[in-house]
């Protein structure tokens, strides 16, 4: 996808330094189990509810002290081609959200993004490379530590710059719901139905999927060759069913089946936001 060069001016981004234990399988932290790690990556990969899971991953694991935060963000943003990748990506979903938001009306805030490295603190609490990418409602923070990236490509099978793309849309899209108030709606409905919890999350993400396709929809003059095949091959590697090779029942997914995924990220690809509003209407 040819995106434009960030412009440091229409982008927030920092970076907190890393503490204690790195990525599952790259030598640092406690998580060493196969099965493990690939339970930790279903449960909390590509749009956690940080409140419920964090503390989880962090009994796991171990506390994940954060080193100082960098807020240059020249230096962040080309300190690796991800972080470039991811830089870019930002400023093209602040560009594209704030547009839609504008026509319909509304009044817009862009979120931060945080480049970490091994540890975070978060206003939903401590978070730590193993998790994955994940997005706080609290500060309105995406939190990406990079080396993802390669477990994204070696280990789940989806490489291309298209599918890292898809990550940061994805956590963008949970952004997207909770400035609308969507957040807060299924949160509420979790708490007066919680045998409809898992449910309810599931829509939650099938949403941000649609809405991660939109924002690629409405760049499509942007779109080369190969991208949409990487996006919905990244889509249908972290579904539920393929991370837990079936044995999780449906009523125990959090986040969709691979082609729930596929078909939700497919759906916003047509470049209308208001379909994919259609899927979290629970009225």
């Amino acid at each position: 996808m040819r995106l434009n060069p960030f412009n440091t001016g229409n982008i927030n981004v920092r970076s907190s330094g890393g503490g204690g234990g790195g990525f599952p399988g790259g030598g640092g932290g406690k998580v060493g189990c196969g099965t493990l790690v690939i339970a930790a990556i279903g449960a909390l990969v590509f749009g956690i509810n940080p409140m419920q899971t964090i503390g989880v991953v962090e009994g796991v694991q171990g506390t994940q002290q954060a080193g100082p935060s960098s807020t240059d963000e020249q230096a962040i943003c080309t300190s690796s081609q991800y972080s470039n990748e991811a830089c870019n990506a930002l400023q093209s979903l602040n560009q594209t959200w704030g547009r839609v938001f504008q026509e319909q009306g509304y009044q817009f805030k862009q979120p931060a993004l945080d480049l970490f490295k091994g540890g975070v603190r978060t206003a939903c609490g401590s978070g730590s490379a193993a998790m994955g990418p994940f997005y706080c409602p609290g500060d309105q923070t995406i939190y990406i530590d990079t080396s993802f990236y390669e477990t994204l490509d070696r280990k789940l099978g989806a490489p291309g710059d298209f599918a890292r793309y898809y990550v940061i849309a994805h956590e963008y899209g949970h952004h997207i719901q909770t400035i609308t108030g969507i957040a807060g709606q299924i949160a509420s409905a979790q708490q007066q139905n919680q045998r409809q919890a898992n449910q309810l999350q599931v829509l939650m993400e099938l949403q941000a999927d649609c809405y991660a396709g939109v924002w690629a929809g409405k760049n499509r003059n942007l779109i080369e060759p190969g991208d949409m095949e990487e996006g919905l091959r990244a889509a249908s590697a972290i579904g539920d069913d393929a991370l837990t090779g079936g044995r999780v029942s449906k009523e125990n997914f959090t986040h969709g089946t691979s082609k729930q995924r596929s078909d939700a990220l497919r759906l916003g690809l047509q470049g209308d936001d208001r379909a994919c509003d259609r899927i979290t209407n629970i009225g």
